[in-house]
């Protein structure tokens, strides 16, 4: 009889330790890709270096084979680069970087790349706006006034190129809630 109830109290202690010994734990290694989406919008419009963005793991993160982190789990990221579009030359930049990560009810602090984007370049298109704007000032006042009308319709038209250039140049990087990053960890993590 005390046999019997041994092994039922043995089977029953396993029975209780399993849900533990399946949580997840482990070590992310050092370069192991994680991927997050964002569950807030934000923008280079208006994002400050070190403001913080709520995310939450995309898909489970798995180390041989094993969940460490699982998908679902709360993130945290931070702005890590921010640049808002210039009126001309500037390109609007926005990057961000997974800070940490809640597994079982405890906080993990990460070291991990930066994600983001940068948007192109517009400099030659400015120029070409401007440099048309010029062009167009120049062949019209040349028409009405010779010489010196060319030169005050090339500058008049230069303006009017900028001015355009500037009205229709500002683009912000915009990450809306949803957005899919992944990022890289720099340095290995162990979870328990």
């Amino acid at each position: 009889m005390i046999s019997r109830i041994r092994r039922l109290s043995i089977f029953l202690a396993v029975l209780l330790l399993l849900p533990a010994l399946s949580k997840a734990s482990g070590t992310v290694p050092l370069g192991t890709a994680i991927s997050v989406v964002t569950d807030q919008a934000i923008s280079s419009k208006d994002a400050k270096i070190g403001q913080t963005v709520s995310g939450t793991i995309a898909k489970d993160v798995t180390v041989e084979g094993k969940v460490v982190i699982p998908k679902g789990s709360q993130a945290k990221l931070s702005v890590s680069s921010v640049q808002a579009s210039g009126r001309l030359s500037t390109p609007a930049k926005l990057y961000l970087r997974l800070r940490s990560v809640t597994v079982n009810g405890k906080t993990y602090t990460l070291a991990t790349s930066s994600a983001g984007r940068t948007e192109k370049g517009k400099g030659k298109r400015d120029a070409g706006f401007i440099g048309g704007g010029a062009a167009g000032g120049a062949a019209i006042g040349a028409l009405a006034g010779g010489g010196k009308g060319a030169a005050i319709g090339a500058a008049a038209g230069a303006g009017a190129g900028t001015a355009g250039a500037a009205a229709t140049g500002k683009k912000e990087v915009e990450f809306r809630a949803e957005t899919r990053l992944t990022f890289t960890t720099r340095a290995a993590v162990t979870i328990q």
